[in-house]
């Protein structure tokens, strides 16, 4: 598989690495901010460049590329639409754009392109989904019980709620029917029965944690997703790469998400 890596942060380092472990090439790495300041060759021998253009004037194609973009909210939108114009397949588990969804999806669907997206990669995060899923629905006819989430990440992460947290959320709000819209401002009031409350705290080091409460009068019930560092995004990232150049390879095109992969 040939990667073409989209921001050169500590996830886009730590993927160009284990990509190499796993036999992979990263054919590039496109970073403005990295290639601004001079940098040209990266930690394990991939050129550096300001965009995509710069790399396709130096090496003629992006034939046969994956892109695997984990840059920034501000640029993501601009990567995405560059990805979809120029037919590189992508993965995308830069969060804050989900606003732009369905234009973005439209643009590669009319260029027959495609785009792998989540708002987060980890396999146990993608199983945590699903377990938030069944446990909304069960509980549900029970009224006694409330139900809240939160999470909890480092202080250099550069978005709030994490998309991770509205993923969870928005899993709550389609399986539990007394539950029609989630708040995640702070609340100077109680909240109203048909509200999901959801509390983000950006704090030190801590590479992630995703709760879900169902709290009543005699207990309470808590499922929580407790990431230990970036190694499974790494991990969920490229086995996820690995199964959008199979099937773009086998000839098929579209919209993906971590249920596809794990189907």
């Amino acid at each position: 598989m040939k990667i073409i890596l989209s921001g050169y942060g500590k996830m886009g380092r730590m993927i160009e690495g284990r990509a190499l472990e796993k036999g992979h090439e990263v054919a590039a790495v496109v970073d403005p901010i990295v290639a601004a300041a001079g940098k040209t060759v990266s930690g394990t021998g991939a050129g550096i460049f300001g965009t995509i253009d710069d790399f396709e004037k130096q090496n003629g194609s992006t034939d046969a590329c994956i892109a695997v973009d984990f840059s920034h909210p501000d640029v993501v939108v601009q990567n995405i639409r560059t990805f979809a114009k120029k037919k590189i397949p992508a993965l995308v588990g830069t969060t804050g754009w989900y606003d732009k969804l369905d234009e973005l999806a439209a643009l590669f669907e009319r260029n027959q392109g495609s785009l792998l997206w989540a708002s987060n990669f980890s396999l146990g995060i993608n199983l945590f989904y699903q377990i938030a899923a069944y446990c909304a629905a069960l509980l549900d006819p029970y009224s006694e019980y409330d139900a809240g989430a939160y999470e909890t990440h480092h202080n250099q992460k550069a978005d709030s709620p994490s998309g991770t947290a509205k993923m969870i959320a928005g899993h709550v709000i389609k399986n539990m029917k007394r539950k029609t819209k989630v708040v995640w401002d702070k609340l100077d009031r109680p909240p109203e029965p048909d509200e999901l409350h959801c509390s983000s705290l950006r704090v030190g080091a801590e590479p992630g944690i995703h709760g879900l409460v169902f709290d009543s009068a005699a207990d309470s019930i808590e499922i929580r997703h407790t990431a230990r560092s970036r190694e499974g995004l790494v991990s969920g990232a490229l086995i996820a790469a690995e199964w959008l150049d199979r099937t773009v390879k086998a000839g098929r095109h579209g919209i993906f998400t971590m249920d596809d992969v794990l189907a």
